[in-house]
Protein backbone atom coordinates (compact mmCIF):
# COMPACT_ATOMS: atom_id res chain seq x y z
CA UNK A 1 0.00 0.00 0.00
CA UNK A 2 0.90 3.18 -0.91
CA UNK A 3 -0.94 6.35 1.01
CA UNK A 4 -0.43 8.41 -1.70
CA UNK A 5 -1.62 5.96 -4.60
CA UNK A 6 -5.13 5.57 -2.07
CA UNK A 7 -5.78 9.13 -1.18
CA UNK A 8 -5.25 9.73 -5.03
CA UNK A 9 -8.19 7.85 -5.57
CA UNK A 10 -10.26 9.15 -3.02
CA UNK A 11 -9.93 12.38 -3.87
CA UNK A 12 -10.62 11.59 -7.33
CA UNK A 13 -14.32 10.08 -5.83
CA UNK A 14 -14.70 12.17 -2.87
CA UNK A 15 -12.37 15.55 -3.07
CA UNK A 16 -15.09 17.76 -1.65
CA UNK A 17 -15.02 15.70 1.46
CA UNK A 18 -12.51 17.36 3.53
CA UNK A 19 -13.24 15.99 6.85
CA UNK A 20 -13.38 12.63 5.49
CA UNK A 21 -10.18 12.79 3.81
CA UNK A 22 -8.32 14.45 6.59
CA UNK A 23 -9.38 11.26 8.87
CA UNK A 24 -8.81 8.77 6.45
CA UNK A 25 -4.88 10.01 5.77
CA UNK A 26 -4.38 9.94 9.76
CA UNK A 27 -5.19 6.76 9.72
CA UNK A 28 -3.31 5.24 6.49
CA UNK A 29 -0.26 7.30 7.39
CA UNK A 30 0.09 5.43 10.86
CA UNK A 31 -0.71 2.32 9.51
CA UNK A 32 1.46 1.97 6.14
CA UNK A 33 4.49 0.11 7.71
CA UNK A 34 2.65 -2.50 9.31
CA UNK A 35 -0.11 -2.63 6.74
CA UNK A 36 3.10 -3.32 4.30
CA UNK A 37 4.18 -6.64 6.50
CA UNK A 38 1.09 -8.51 5.67
CA UNK A 39 0.99 -8.84 2.09
CA UNK A 40 -2.39 -11.50 3.07
CA UNK A 41 -4.03 -7.81 3.46
CA UNK A 42 -2.64 -6.02 0.15
CA UNK A 43 -3.83 -9.59 -1.87
CA UNK A 44 -6.93 -8.80 -0.13
CA UNK A 45 -7.63 -5.44 -0.82
CA UNK A 46 -8.07 -4.75 2.88
CA UNK A 47 -7.47 -0.96 3.06
CA UNK A 48 -9.24 -0.13 -0.28
CA UNK A 49 -12.24 -2.00 1.68
CA UNK A 50 -12.33 -0.38 4.84
CA UNK A 51 -11.92 3.49 3.55
CA UNK A 52 -15.46 3.17 1.93
CA UNK A 53 -18.48 2.81 4.06
CA UNK A 54 -20.91 -0.68 3.62
CA UNK A 55 -23.51 2.04 3.05
CA UNK A 56 -25.31 5.48 3.61
CA UNK A 57 -29.12 5.59 3.38
CA UNK A 58 -30.25 9.51 2.82
CA UNK A 59 -33.43 10.91 2.80
CA UNK A 60 -35.58 13.74 3.40
CA UNK A 61 -37.58 14.75 5.99
CA UNK A 62 -40.76 16.88 6.27
CA UNK A 63 -42.65 17.93 9.54
CA UNK A 64 -45.11 20.46 10.50
CA UNK A 65 -43.80 23.33 13.40
CA UNK A 66 -45.80 24.66 16.06
CA UNK A 67 -47.13 27.35 13.19
CA UNK A 68 -48.56 24.86 11.17
CA UNK A 69 -45.29 25.30 8.20
CA UNK A 70 -43.71 22.51 6.54
CA UNK A 71 -39.73 22.16 7.33
CA UNK A 72 -38.24 20.18 5.42
CA UNK A 73 -34.06 18.69 6.34
CA UNK A 74 -31.65 16.26 4.92
CA UNK A 75 -30.85 13.11 7.04
CA UNK A 76 -28.43 10.32 6.62
CA UNK A 77 -27.06 7.49 8.60
CA UNK A 78 -23.77 5.48 7.23
CA UNK A 79 -23.42 2.42 8.10
CA UNK A 80 -19.08 1.84 7.71
CA UNK A 81 -18.15 -1.13 9.33
CA UNK A 82 -19.75 -3.92 10.97
CA UNK A 83 -16.42 -6.67 10.70
CA UNK A 84 -16.70 -7.11 14.35
CA UNK A 85 -20.05 -6.53 15.74
CA UNK A 86 -23.42 -4.05 14.81
CA UNK A 87 -22.71 -1.30 13.50
CA UNK A 88 -23.11 1.36 16.73
CA UNK A 89 -22.57 5.05 16.34
CA UNK A 90 -24.23 8.59 17.64
CA UNK A 91 -26.85 10.36 15.65
CA UNK A 92 -25.70 14.27 15.19
CA UNK A 93 -28.51 16.87 14.59
CA UNK A 94 -26.39 20.58 13.89
CA UNK A 95 -26.77 22.82 10.46
CA UNK A 96 -23.10 21.68 9.79
CA UNK A 97 -23.93 17.84 9.31
CA UNK A 98 -23.24 16.66 5.85
CA UNK A 99 -21.62 13.49 4.48
CA UNK A 100 -18.06 13.97 4.57
CA UNK A 101 -18.79 14.41 8.50
CA UNK A 102 -21.00 11.46 9.29
CA UNK A 103 -18.40 9.71 7.31
CA UNK A 104 -16.03 11.06 8.74
CA UNK A 105 -17.17 10.02 12.04
CA UNK A 106 -18.12 6.58 10.90
CA UNK A 107 -14.69 5.85 10.03
CA UNK A 108 -13.19 7.06 12.96
CA UNK A 109 -15.94 5.19 15.21
CA UNK A 110 -14.78 1.43 13.45
CA UNK A 111 -11.31 1.95 15.14
CA UNK A 112 -12.83 3.78 18.35
CA UNK A 113 -15.36 0.69 18.88
CA UNK A 114 -12.36 -1.61 18.18
CA UNK A 115 -10.10 -0.37 20.62
CA UNK A 116 -13.13 -1.06 23.45
CA UNK A 117 -12.51 -4.62 22.98
CA UNK A 118 -16.50 -5.14 23.10
CA UNK A 119 -18.07 -6.47 19.58
CA UNK A 120 -19.19 -3.12 17.79
CA UNK A 121 -18.59 -2.35 14.33
CA UNK A 122 -18.47 1.74 13.43
CA UNK A 123 -21.49 3.82 12.16
CA UNK A 124 -23.13 7.42 12.59
CA UNK A 125 -25.90 9.48 11.29
CA UNK A 126 -27.80 12.80 11.82
CA UNK A 127 -29.34 15.54 10.11
CA UNK A 128 -28.65 18.76 9.37
CA UNK A 129 -32.08 19.84 12.02
CA UNK A 130 -31.20 22.54 14.19
CA UNK A 131 -32.95 21.27 17.46
CA UNK A 132 -31.55 25.53 19.00
CA UNK A 133 -34.54 27.61 19.99
CA UNK A 134 -37.27 24.42 18.70
CA UNK A 135 -40.04 23.54 21.34
CA UNK A 136 -40.31 19.87 22.82
CA UNK A 137 -43.16 18.99 20.26
CA UNK A 138 -41.29 20.09 17.40
CA UNK A 139 -38.45 18.26 17.89
CA UNK A 140 -40.44 15.36 19.60
CA UNK A 141 -41.51 15.55 16.14
CA UNK A 142 -38.86 15.78 14.18
CA UNK A 143 -37.15 12.70 16.35
CA UNK A 144 -40.55 10.50 15.13
CA UNK A 145 -40.00 11.62 11.34
CA UNK A 146 -36.29 10.42 11.68
CA UNK A 147 -36.85 7.26 12.71
CA UNK A 148 -40.02 6.41 10.77
CA UNK A 149 -37.85 6.57 8.15
CA UNK A 150 -34.81 4.72 9.66
CA UNK A 151 -36.47 1.72 11.77
CA UNK A 152 -36.39 -0.94 8.66
CA UNK A 153 -32.54 -0.60 8.94
CA UNK A 154 -31.95 -1.15 12.57
CA UNK A 155 -31.84 -3.34 15.49
CA UNK A 156 -30.39 -4.67 18.30
CA UNK A 157 -27.82 -7.02 16.50
CA UNK A 158 -27.72 -5.11 13.49
CA UNK A 159 -27.33 -1.14 13.80
CA UNK A 160 -27.52 0.57 17.26
CA UNK A 161 -27.83 4.65 17.28
CA UNK A 162 -26.63 6.38 20.65
CA UNK A 163 -26.75 10.37 20.56
CA UNK A 164 -23.80 12.83 20.10
CA UNK A 165 -24.00 16.69 19.40
CA UNK A 166 -27.43 17.89 19.70
CA UNK A 167 -29.26 14.51 20.53
CA UNK A 168 -29.22 13.68 24.36
CA UNK A 169 -31.47 11.77 26.69
CA UNK A 170 -34.43 13.98 25.40
CA UNK A 171 -34.18 13.03 21.76
CA UNK A 172 -33.05 9.37 22.25
CA UNK A 173 -36.51 8.54 24.61
CA UNK A 174 -38.20 10.35 21.34
CA UNK A 175 -36.49 7.65 18.83
CA UNK A 176 -36.61 4.80 20.76
CA UNK A 177 -40.21 5.21 21.58
CA UNK A 178 -41.30 5.44 18.12
CA UNK A 179 -39.11 2.59 17.00
CA UNK A 180 -40.90 0.59 19.95
CA UNK A 181 -44.42 1.08 18.55
CA UNK A 182 -43.28 0.64 14.51
CA UNK A 183 -41.21 -2.72 15.31
CA UNK A 184 -43.51 -3.96 18.06
CA UNK A 185 -41.07 -5.06 20.34
CA UNK A 186 -38.74 -3.26 23.67
CA UNK A 187 -35.44 -3.97 22.91
CA UNK A 188 -31.77 -2.41 23.15
CA UNK A 189 -31.74 -0.70 19.50
CA UNK A 190 -30.76 2.68 20.57
CA UNK A 191 -27.90 3.96 23.58
CA UNK A 192 -28.21 6.57 26.07
CA UNK A 193 -31.58 5.76 27.22
CA UNK A 194 -33.52 6.97 29.96
CA UNK A 195 -32.82 5.31 33.13
CA UNK A 196 -36.49 4.34 33.18
CA UNK A 197 -36.17 2.36 30.25
CA UNK A 198 -33.13 0.14 30.06
CA UNK A 199 -30.68 3.28 29.98
CA UNK A 200 -27.17 3.05 31.67
CA UNK A 201 -26.10 4.47 34.75
CA UNK A 202 -23.34 7.10 34.16
CA UNK A 203 -24.11 6.96 30.28
CA UNK A 204 -23.66 10.94 29.83
CA UNK A 205 -20.64 11.17 32.38
CA UNK A 206 -19.05 8.39 30.17
CA UNK A 207 -17.42 9.87 27.52
CA UNK A 208 -15.61 12.86 29.94
CA UNK A 209 -14.95 10.30 32.61
CA UNK A 210 -13.22 7.81 30.49
CA UNK A 211 -11.12 10.83 28.92
CA UNK A 212 -9.72 11.74 32.53
CA UNK A 213 -9.10 8.45 33.10
CA UNK A 214 -7.37 7.84 30.36
CA UNK A 215 -5.51 11.52 30.93
CA UNK A 216 -4.17 9.59 34.49
CA UNK A 217 -2.64 6.79 32.40
CA UNK A 218 -1.18 8.90 29.85
CA UNK A 219 0.42 11.20 33.00
CA UNK A 220 1.72 8.10 34.71
CA UNK A 221 4.14 6.68 31.76
CA UNK A 222 5.79 9.82 33.32
CA UNK A 223 5.35 9.77 36.61
CA UNK A 224 3.28 12.51 37.22
CA UNK A 225 0.00 12.73 39.23
CA UNK A 226 -2.88 14.41 38.14
CA UNK A 227 -4.04 16.16 41.08
CA UNK A 228 -3.36 19.92 41.63
CA UNK A 229 -2.87 20.40 37.80
CA UNK A 230 -4.19 22.89 35.76
CA UNK A 231 -6.82 21.39 33.17
CA UNK A 232 -9.03 23.46 30.09
CA UNK A 233 -11.58 22.21 28.31
CA UNK A 234 -13.54 23.61 25.45
CA UNK A 235 -17.23 23.44 25.40
CA UNK A 236 -20.13 22.69 28.00
CA UNK A 237 -22.15 19.79 26.91
CA UNK A 238 -21.71 16.36 28.35
CA UNK A 239 -18.50 15.38 27.56
CA UNK A 240 -16.96 18.74 28.58
CA UNK A 241 -19.23 18.35 31.65
CA UNK A 242 -18.24 14.81 32.46
CA UNK A 243 -14.33 15.82 32.25
CA UNK A 244 -14.70 18.83 34.75
CA UNK A 245 -16.54 16.92 36.75
CA UNK A 246 -13.94 13.74 37.52
CA UNK A 247 -10.84 16.00 36.64
CA UNK A 248 -12.11 18.11 39.70
CA UNK A 249 -13.08 14.58 42.01
CA UNK A 250 -9.32 13.79 40.75
CA UNK A 251 -7.84 16.90 42.75
CA UNK A 252 -7.03 18.83 39.30
CA UNK A 253 -8.08 22.16 39.13
CA UNK A 254 -10.19 23.15 35.63
CA UNK A 255 -9.20 26.55 35.02
CA UNK A 256 -10.15 27.49 31.86
CA UNK A 257 -13.99 27.07 30.28
CA UNK A 258 -14.60 28.18 26.45
CA UNK A 259 -17.29 28.53 23.99
CA UNK A 260 -18.10 29.94 20.62
CA UNK A 261 -18.13 33.50 22.31
CA UNK A 262 -15.07 33.68 23.96
CA UNK A 263 -13.04 32.35 26.91
CA UNK A 264 -13.99 31.84 31.00
CA UNK A 265 -11.09 31.93 33.11
CA UNK A 266 -11.27 30.82 36.71
CA UNK A 267 -8.07 31.05 38.86
CA UNK A 268 -10.16 29.57 41.64
CA UNK A 269 -11.05 26.45 39.61
CA UNK A 270 -14.02 24.46 39.38
CA UNK A 271 -16.39 23.54 41.83
CA UNK A 272 -19.46 21.25 41.86
CA UNK A 273 -21.91 24.47 41.78
CA UNK A 274 -19.63 25.41 38.99
CA UNK A 275 -19.55 22.45 37.05
CA UNK A 276 -23.43 21.87 37.51
CA UNK A 277 -23.88 25.42 35.85
CA UNK A 278 -22.39 24.01 32.30
CA UNK A 279 -25.38 22.42 32.24
CA UNK A 280 -27.42 25.41 32.62
CA UNK A 281 -25.17 27.37 29.81
CA UNK A 282 -26.28 24.14 27.61
CA UNK A 283 -29.97 23.96 28.32
CA UNK A 284 -30.37 28.04 27.46
CA UNK A 285 -29.70 27.59 23.75
CA UNK A 286 -27.78 30.74 23.20
CA UNK A 287 -24.21 29.06 22.80
CA UNK A 288 -22.38 31.28 25.14
CA UNK A 289 -19.96 31.16 28.03
CA UNK A 290 -19.78 34.85 28.86
CA UNK A 291 -22.99 34.95 31.36
CA UNK A 292 -20.37 32.35 33.66
CA UNK A 293 -18.27 35.27 34.64
CA UNK A 294 -21.49 37.33 35.60
CA UNK A 295 -22.45 34.36 38.17
CA UNK A 296 -19.31 33.61 39.50
CA UNK A 297 -17.55 36.82 40.42
CA UNK A 298 -13.62 36.57 40.30
CA UNK A 299 -13.43 34.58 36.85
CA UNK A 300 -13.19 36.40 33.73
CA UNK A 301 -14.48 36.30 30.58
CA UNK A 302 -12.33 36.98 27.52
CA UNK A 303 -14.31 37.27 24.31
CA UNK A 304 -12.94 35.61 21.23
CA UNK A 305 -10.49 33.62 22.90
CA UNK A 306 -10.08 29.77 23.14
CA UNK A 307 -9.21 27.58 26.32
CA UNK A 308 -5.89 26.82 24.59
CA UNK A 309 -4.91 30.10 24.65
CA UNK A 310 -4.66 29.73 28.96
CA UNK A 311 -1.60 28.60 30.37
CA UNK A 312 -2.37 24.63 31.41
CA UNK A 313 -0.25 21.60 32.29
CA UNK A 314 -3.41 19.51 30.38
CA UNK A 315 -6.01 20.98 27.54
CA UNK A 316 -8.51 19.02 26.99
CA UNK A 317 -10.51 20.03 23.43
CA UNK A 318 -14.50 19.00 23.81
CA UNK A 319 -16.34 20.48 21.39
CA UNK A 320 -16.07 20.46 17.50
CA UNK A 321 -13.38 18.89 14.75
CA UNK A 322 -10.62 20.46 14.10
CA UNK A 323 -11.09 23.13 17.21
CA UNK A 324 -7.63 23.37 18.38
CA UNK A 325 -5.00 24.30 14.83
CA UNK A 326 -1.69 24.66 14.70
CA UNK A 327 -1.28 28.40 16.50
CA UNK A 328 -3.06 27.15 19.24
CA UNK A 329 -0.75 23.96 19.93
CA UNK A 330 2.25 26.12 19.68
CA UNK A 331 0.53 28.53 22.09
CA UNK A 332 0.01 25.34 24.32
CA UNK A 333 3.68 24.13 23.72
CA UNK A 334 5.25 28.16 24.69
CA UNK A 335 2.99 27.99 27.83
CA UNK A 336 4.34 24.74 29.09
CA UNK A 337 1.39 22.31 28.67
CA UNK A 338 2.35 18.50 29.69
CA UNK A 339 -0.62 16.62 28.12
CA UNK A 340 -2.98 17.17 25.26
CA UNK A 341 -6.13 15.12 25.16
CA UNK A 342 -8.68 14.92 22.47
CA UNK A 343 -11.93 14.38 23.88
CA UNK A 344 -13.82 15.80 20.34
CA UNK A 345 -13.38 13.83 17.45
CA UNK A 346 -10.53 14.45 15.30
CA UNK A 347 -10.47 17.96 17.40
CA UNK A 348 -6.92 19.26 16.40
CA UNK A 349 -5.88 19.75 13.07
CA UNK A 350 -3.05 17.45 11.54
CA UNK A 351 -0.73 20.53 11.73
CA UNK A 352 -1.57 21.01 15.82
CA UNK A 353 -0.51 17.46 16.06
CA UNK A 354 2.42 17.27 14.08
CA UNK A 355 3.08 19.95 16.38
CA UNK A 356 2.99 18.43 19.66
CA UNK A 357 4.60 15.06 18.40
CA UNK A 358 7.55 17.36 17.13
CA UNK A 359 7.62 18.96 20.71
CA UNK A 360 7.51 15.39 22.67
CA UNK A 361 4.35 16.49 24.51
CA UNK A 362 1.79 13.64 25.59
CA UNK A 363 -1.22 13.61 22.82
CA UNK A 364 -3.81 11.29 22.22
CA UNK A 365 -6.29 11.27 19.52
CA UNK A 366 -10.03 11.00 20.03
CA UNK A 367 -10.86 7.67 18.78
CA UNK A 368 -8.42 6.40 22.15
CA UNK A 369 -9.45 9.54 24.33
CA UNK A 370 -13.28 9.61 24.25
CA UNK A 371 -13.88 6.22 23.85
CA UNK A 372 -15.46 5.61 26.97
CA UNK A 373 -18.65 7.09 25.79
CA UNK A 374 -19.24 4.37 23.32
CA UNK A 375 -17.53 2.08 25.69
CA UNK A 376 -20.63 2.10 28.40
CA UNK A 377 -23.31 2.31 25.09
CA UNK A 378 -21.58 -1.22 24.41
CA UNK A 379 -22.14 -2.02 28.38
CA UNK A 380 -25.73 -0.72 27.75
CA UNK A 381 -26.15 -3.01 25.05
CA UNK A 382 -25.25 -6.07 27.11
CA UNK A 383 -27.35 -4.95 29.82
CA UNK A 384 -30.65 -4.77 27.83
CA UNK A 385 -29.52 -8.20 25.63
CA UNK A 386 -29.17 -9.76 29.91
CA UNK A 387 -32.45 -7.88 30.74
CA UNK A 388 -30.35 -6.71 33.72
CA UNK A 389 -28.88 -3.67 35.70
CA UNK A 390 -25.82 -2.50 36.98
CA UNK A 391 -24.86 -0.14 39.39
CA UNK A 392 -23.19 2.43 38.74
CA UNK A 393 -20.01 1.12 40.67
CA UNK A 394 -19.90 -1.81 38.47
CA UNK A 395 -20.54 0.04 34.95
CA UNK A 396 -17.50 2.47 36.20
CA UNK A 397 -15.03 -0.23 36.94
CA UNK A 398 -15.68 -2.10 33.07
CA UNK A 399 -15.10 1.51 32.11
CA UNK A 400 -11.74 2.24 34.35
CA UNK A 401 -10.63 -1.37 33.11
CA UNK A 402 -11.41 -0.68 29.08
CA UNK A 403 -9.69 2.78 29.47
CA UNK A 404 -6.85 0.89 30.72
CA UNK A 405 -6.60 -1.95 28.44
CA UNK A 406 -7.58 0.98 25.16
CA UNK A 407 -4.09 2.79 26.65
CA UNK A 408 -2.10 -0.60 26.97
CA UNK A 409 -3.49 -0.93 23.12
CA UNK A 410 -1.37 2.53 22.47
CA UNK A 411 1.50 1.72 24.40
CA UNK A 412 2.40 -1.95 22.65
CA UNK A 413 2.01 -0.23 19.14
CA UNK A 414 2.75 3.00 19.65
CA UNK A 415 6.28 3.46 21.85
CA UNK A 416 8.99 4.88 19.58
CA UNK A 417 12.74 3.91 19.79
CA UNK A 418 13.67 7.06 22.14
CA UNK A 419 10.74 5.68 24.71
CA UNK A 420 8.22 8.33 22.84
CA UNK A 421 4.57 7.20 22.73
CA UNK A 422 3.27 8.30 19.58
CA UNK A 423 -0.54 7.84 20.73
CA UNK A 424 -2.01 8.66 17.41
CA UNK A 425 -0.05 5.96 15.65
CA UNK A 426 -0.97 3.60 18.82
CA UNK A 427 -4.53 3.79 18.53
CA UNK A 428 -4.58 3.45 14.46
CA UNK A 429 -2.56 0.49 14.54
CA UNK A 430 -4.52 -1.38 17.57
CA UNK A 431 -7.48 -0.46 15.80
CA UNK A 432 -7.05 -1.06 12.63
CA UNK A 433 -5.02 -4.69 13.14
CA UNK A 434 -8.56 -5.86 15.05
CA UNK A 435 -10.71 -5.00 12.18
CA UNK A 436 -8.52 -5.95 9.08
CA UNK A 437 -8.09 -9.34 10.97
CA UNK A 438 -11.65 -9.74 11.11
CA UNK A 439 -12.14 -8.78 7.77
CA UNK A 440 -10.01 -10.75 6.06
CA UNK A 441 -11.18 -14.29 8.17
CA UNK A 442 -14.89 -13.66 6.90
CA UNK A 443 -13.73 -13.50 3.52
CA UNK A 444 -14.67 -11.22 0.59
CA UNK A 445 -18.25 -10.07 0.94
Amino acid sequence: MKVTEIMAELEKKHGHEKEYLQAVHEVLESIEDIYNQHPEFEKAKIIERLVEPDRIFTFRISWVDDKGDVQNNLAYRVQFNNAIGPYKGGIRFHPSVNPSILKFLGFEQTYKNALTTLPMGGGKGGSDFNPKGKSDNEIMRFCQAYITELWRHIGPDTDVPAGDIGVGGREVGYMYGMYKKLARENTGVLTGKGATFGGSLIRPEATGFGAVYFVTHMLKTKGIDIKGKRVSVSGFGNVAWGAALKATELGAKVVALSGPDGVIIDEAGMNEEKIAYMLELRASNNDVVAPYATKFPGSQFIPGKKSFSVKVDIAMPCAFQNELNGDDARELIKNGVTCVAEVSNMGCTPEAIEEFIKAKVLFAPGKAVNAGGVAVSGLEMTQNAMHISWTAEEVDAKLKQIMNSIHDACIKYGTQADGYVNYVKGANIAGFMKVAQATLEQGVI
